[in-house]
Order: C-alpha cells, then sequence, then structure tokens
C-alpha cells in the first residue's frame, strides 16, 4: 500500500469506550447472577449427606471439565492453542487458586452458619473490591460507585433475611471463613480484569479451573478415588460447576479488564437477587416483603453504579 494513502479515521474513543463498557456491565452482571445457583447446591449437598470440601472438589472438577470439552469443541473449528509462557500460566492458575478459596471458606460457612449471615458476609465483596481498586490504583473511586456499594451492603441486610437471624451463638470460625471468602471473592474479580493473556476464552478458562482443582486437592485429596461421584454428587457438581464456574469465568473475562475493579465487585452483586429466585423455585423457599424489598434496594444500587458508565458529554 503507498505511504501516501489515506488512513481510515477511527470511531470516536469515547462511544466506543462507552459501548465497550455498557456491554462488559451486562457481561458482569450476568456473570454474576450465575453465582446464584450455588446456595442452592451447596444446602441440597449438605441435605444428601455430602460435606462442604467435597461439593466444592465436585464444583472444581466439573469446571474444569467443561472448559475442557469447550476447548476440544473449539479445536474441531480451527482454533489454536495460544503460547502463553511460564508467567501468564502462573497467573491464571494463581486465579484459579484464588476461587476455588473462595469457594472453599464459602460453602463451610454455609455449613455452620445461617444462611443469612452466610451470604451477608460474603456479599462484603461489594465495598471490600473498591478498597482493593483504592489500593491498585491509589485514586478514591467514583462517587456513584461508593454510594452503590453501600446501598447493596444495606439492601442485602434484608434480602438475606439477616435482620430476622439471631446471632447470639453464631460459629466464630463460620463467621470469619464469610469474611475470608469475601476477601477471596474481591480478589478474583480483581485479578479476572488484570491478568489477560493472549489466549482464548476456552484456553484462559481451562488454565484458571486447573488451577483451582489443583487447590481442591489440599481439601479432599481423595475426591476422585472415594467413590463420591457414584453417590449422587455428580448432577450437583455439574450445575455447581457450570453456574459457580464455568459461566461466571467465562463472562467475567470477557467483560472485568474493560472495567474498575470496585464496579465489577458492584454488579457482581447480582448474584443475590439471583440466587433468592433459584431457591424459591427449587427449594419452595419463601420470599416475603421485606426479602422482595432488600431485592429492589440492590438491584437500585447496581443501578447507581451505572451511572459512571455515561458520562456526560458536554465534557467529552
Amino acid at each position: 500500500m503507498s505511504q501516501n494513502a489515506p488512513k481510515h479515521k477511527p470511531f470516536p474513543t469515547a462511544a466506543v469506550d462507552a459501548g465497550t463498557r455498557t456491554k462488559a456491565a451486562i457481561l458482569v452482571f450476568f456473570g454474576g447472577a450465575c453465582y446464584g445457583f450455588n446456595a442452592t447446591c451447596y444446602k441440597l449437598s449438605y441435605a444428601w449427606g455430602f460435606s462442604s470440601a467435597q461439593i466444592a472438589a465436585a464444583q472444581m472438577w466439573a469446571g474444569f471439565a467443561l472448559f475442557a470439552v469447550f476447548l476440544l469443541f473449539n479445536r474441531t473449528r480451527g482454533e489454536k492453542w495460544g503460547k502463553l509462557g511460564c508467567t501468564n500460566t502462573l497467573k491464571l492458575l494463581g486465579i484459579g487458586a484464588v476461587t476455588c478459596i473462595t469457594s472453599i471458606f464459602y460453602t463451610y460457612a454455609m455449613s455452620v452458619l445461617p444462611v443469612a449471615l452466610a451470604l451477608t458476609l460474603l456479599f462484603q465483596f461489594t465495598w471490600i473490591g473498591t478498597v482493593i481498586q483504592v489500593i491498585m490504583t491509589h485514586r478514591p473511586p467514583a462517587l456513584s460507585q461508593v454510594i452503590s456499594a453501600a446501598v447493596i451492603v444495606f439492601g442485602t441486610v434484608f434480602a438475606s433475611g439477616l435482620y430476622a437471624t439471631d446471632l447470639s451463638s453464631c460459629n466464630p470460625w463460620g463467621i470469619a471463613a464469610g469474611l475470608l471468602a469475601a476477601v477471596s471473592c474481591a480478589s478474583f474479580l480483581a485479578l479476572s480484569g488484570l491478568v489477560q493473556p493472549k489466549c482464548s476464552q476456552a484456553q484462559r478458562g481451562l488454565i484458571v479451573c486447573g488451577g483451582a482443582v489443583v487447590m481442591s486437592h489440599f481439601i479432599c485429596p481423595d475426591f476422585i478415588v472415594s467413590g463420591v461421584l457414584l453417590q449422587g454428587i455428580a448432577p450437583l457438581g455439574l450445575i455447581a460447576g457450570a453456574c459457580g464456574f464455568f459461566l461466571p469465568i467465562l463472562l467475567l473475562s470477557m467483560g472485568a479488564p474493560h472495567l474498575p475493579t470496585g464496579l465489577t465487585s458492584v454488579l457482581a452483586a447480582s448474584e443475590l437477587p439471583a440466587g433468592l429466585f433459584v431457591a424459591m423455585i427449587v427449594l419452595g423457599s419463601p420470599i416475603g416483603a421485606v426479602e422482595w424489598l432488600g431485592v429492589v434496594i440492590i438491584l437500585f444500587g447496581i443501578c447507581v453504579s451505572q451511572l459512571q458508565l455515561f458520562p456526560n458529554r458536554a465534557s467529552q
């Protein structure tokens, strides 16, 4: 091509950025909503006699298997395995280890605490993610983001039923596990946006789940040989792996890199409203007027966070 040939004029950066971030916000919102299946799967697994370690390991293995199938399917369509190098591979394995730690702490918290308290503790990731963002960027978060996180935490108290839960005899180890789950969850969301190797989503997801599988061996080393797969945990593990690993990791890896860490944490709060709907449909759990009010407050908080996605055009 001649050097004097006219170059194509790029699209306006602001418009492209606004559109990209809006799509990213939708992906993260639905990625968070997928996590809503976890609580119901955990409840069913405990009712069927499985331990928190067993359901966590089943979830990791199922997620790994689903990404393996996804990768093989893409290979048949000509997609090649990207060369990541040792550093990027270790980073992705680390992300998998972090998300496995979240499941380990969360499943344990739900096994020893009232569900409402375990959910409320986990949902502290909404403001913890904002703190992580401030630490990483050395800049204060947007006002809409701070207000949104506060509104979501407030709504969680009502949506989870914590306001009507007796906390006098709660297990302190369970409380610690719930808070650690919140920290590791916020860390996973932050890392999902930071680590962006040049590879397909299927390859990325497979490596991330590989890290989770390795970590799961520390809590349930005999998962494969124990025969638990033949005792009924496979269907629960598959659902938990699909909704708690495969879909969220896929959606977050596509959306989180285009959003601030704190905003990603806020959008992922869609997990609780989705979880309540799933519990209502599958378990027949009643949802009262106060819980519905909490759901509305959470959704309102998520809407508030989106105000920063549409900057004042006059200032552009």
